[in-house]
């Protein structure tokens, strides 16, 4: 599992110094992060999509009720 940003990387490693995680484990994903630069912090997805999907489902739910109330 590589790191996805620095804060990561700083948690790992101090994990390591502490004896909770192997040397082997820490290089391993250190090696499959490469020498990228990565992120301070990771940002968290966009929730538009989320909300988008929500709106659409309520639509969909109003157009059927008054479907049904016509009947």
């Amino acid at each position: 599992m590589p790191f996805k940003s620095q804060a990561q990387r700083r948690k790992f490693a101090e994990l390591l110094v502490q004896g909770k995680i192997s040397p082997e484990t820490f290089e391993e994903w250190n090696r499959e992060t490469g020498s990228q630069r990565l992120p301070e912090h990771v940002q968290r997805k966009s929730t538009k999509s989320v909300k988008k999907r929500a709106k659409r489902r309520s639509t969909v739910r109003r157009k059927a009720m008054k479907k049904r109330s016509s009947d």
